[in-house]
């Protein structure tokens, strides 16, 4: 488990290009757990660079899923708003892509479909600029 403290949106970004460009071999998926305003979808802007996606990447929180092109395709879930699995559509098929990058906030909601083999990242907000971010691997 590492733990680093992220002082700006910026380090935050930087943060997640590098999870990405460095994620052990056979994982895609990637939790992010924290409360609202936490640094989740800052964290996947930097994972969205880090896969050289040039559109805008913002929360999917009202629509689920958004899909991004960049080296590799990038899920981003968010499933804040999600009252029932396979009520829209069938997530799995999201969260098995092996030829993706997975990334799903508010995981607990979906806690039955997740693999066996990910990296977590959980987000605490300490005050309005700094977040601390617990990194770990389960394989």
């Amino acid at each position: 488990m590492t733990e680093i403290i992220s002082k700006s949106s910026d380090e935050t970004i930087l943060f997640g290009e590098k999870l990405v460009k460095n994620l052990p071999q056979g994982i895609n998926v990637i939790l992010l757990e924290g409360d609202l305003s936490s640094g989740k979808t800052t964290l996947t802007k930097g994972i969205a660079k880090g896969l050289k996606i040039k559109e805008i990447v913002n929360s999917p929180t009202f629509t689920i899923l958004k899909t991004y092109q960049g080296t590799k395709t990038l899920h981003h879930l968010d499933l804040y708003r999600l009252d029932d699995i396979g009520s829209d559509f069938d997530l799995l098929d999201y969260i098995l892509d092996d030829e993706s990058v997975v990334v799903i906030e508010w995981p607990n909601k979906v806690s039955e479909l997740i693999p066996n083999r990910y990296v977590k990242v959980e987000l605490t907000n300490i005050d309005l600029n700094t977040r601390k971010l617990k990194l770990s691997i389960k394989e």
